[in-house]
């Protein structure tokens, strides 16, 4: 495959984007371009997504390289004259761009294969938005013997020719709460007869900052958002019941246990407080993300060997279920530059197509070395 024709590839994911778990198309084309280079596909049984391999002549280590591939539920404002042609979906994070990708990678490989000692195993993950797809992949019986992983994503921050290459945490633990105090109902005119959940509701959201501001290392990252509140469905009368929900952000997984402690014991005790009570439920979402050290100094010198600039990303509290691949073996995750001045998941977010062929190339050449890191 040529440049031009992986560009062309990326343009085509990029018209036709697939929500999570919906990358029926997006998996078949990935599947054909990987059959019609002789690369083989693993058996996984999964409904969407696949794992390629690609074996070498000589033993050493097995390499993971991971790119996701779903979109999201936006409508394209980027102007893009190969813009989503799917109403209200968009790669607005980049995923077309991780899978090409990838796929470019695995192609270079190929063509490299007599210099490969040991294994590459390739994963098109789905469903990364919805952090259910890197759970289930990541527990392919297929995946079990990787030495250590990596992945790339598209980072707005840094032009085409700059990676972002960062150790120890990178990507936060995106946890979510919904918090319902239950009161009870009465005429707003006899607000007495009745337990208003309002004044707890609001007592709650301003207190619940003191678990960032108050009760925990100020030099330990953590955010908690309240962003959606609920109660009441008319003017004169006091309702039942009050809703928060929000998310806990942490890079740690001591302070993440104690935060939520601290949180549903505060929800119970403000509510109470004003004769009401709370009930706390949590979607607990993947861990963060934590770059092996060793490993991205590797990435690192291979970078530079190649001729990028090698920069260190800004800190964000996002959340990439990522981590589900290094709790058992370590692995880095790489920012890409791809410009554009646009966030991901903005309506106008776009990525760079001129950065797509030195990230495969980057990617191709990183896996090479590292699975013969054993044997030179």
């Amino acid at each position: 495959m040529t440049e031009g024709e992986l560009r062309a590839f990326f343009e085509e994911l990029h018209r036709h984007p697939e929500l999570a778990m919906e990358e029926k198309r997006t998996t078949g084309l990935v599947e054909n371009a990987l059959k019609r280079a002789g690369i083989a596909v693993l058996p996984s049984g999964l409904p969407t997504g696949l794992i390629a391999v690609l074996p070498g002549a000589k033993p050493g280590r097995v390499i993971g390289l991971r790119a996701d591939m779903d979109a999201l539920p936006i409508q394209e404002e980027s102007g893009l004259d190969y813009a989503s042609q799917e109403a209200g979906k968009m790669h607005a994070c980049g995923h077309d761009f991780h899978t090409a990708c990838m796929l470019g990678a695995a192609l270079l490989i190929k063509e490299r294969e007599r210099e490969l000692a040991g294994t590459v195993k390739i994963v098109f993950q789905p469903a990364e938005e919805t952090a259910a797809g890197g759970r289930v992949v990541a527990a392919q019986e297929a995946l079990q013997d990787v030495n250590e992983f990596y992945a790339c994503h598209t980072y707005p921050g840094f032009p085409a020719g700059t990676l972002g290459i960062k150790p120890g945490p990178v990507m936060a633990a995106p946890d979510r709460f919904m918090i319902r105090i239950q009161g009870r109902g009465a005429h707003a005119g006899n607000p007495h007869l009745g337990r208003d959940p309002i004044p707890a509701a609001a007592a709650l959201a301003l207190s619940a900052q003191t678990l960032v501001s108050r009760y925990k290392d100020a030099f330990e990252p953590a955010v908690l958002s309240i962003t959606h509140v609920q109660a009441g469905e008319t003017w004169n009368v006091v309702p039942q019941e009050a809703l928060l929900e929000g998310t806990l952000r942490t890079l740690n997984e001591g302070l993440r246990r104690e935060m939520i402690a601290r949180l549903n014991d505060l929800a119970q005790s403000t509510a109470q407080g004003f004769g009401c009570t709370a009930e706390t439920e949590w979607e607990i979402g993947p861990g963060p993300v934590i770059n092996d050290e060793a490993l991205c100094a590797f990435a690192a010198q291979t970078a530079a060997r190649l001729g990028f600039a090698v920069g260190v990303q800004d800190n964000t509290m996002g959340g990439e279920d990522f981590s589900e691949y290094l709790k058992r073996c370590p692995g880095v995750f790489i920012r890409v530059g791809t410009g554009g001045g646009y966030s991901n998941h903005h309506p106008m977010f776009t990525a760079d197509p001129a950065a797509l062929w030195p990230a495969a190339q980057f990617f191709a050449e990183l896996a090479l070395r590292r699975a013969c890191a054993d044997t030179q």
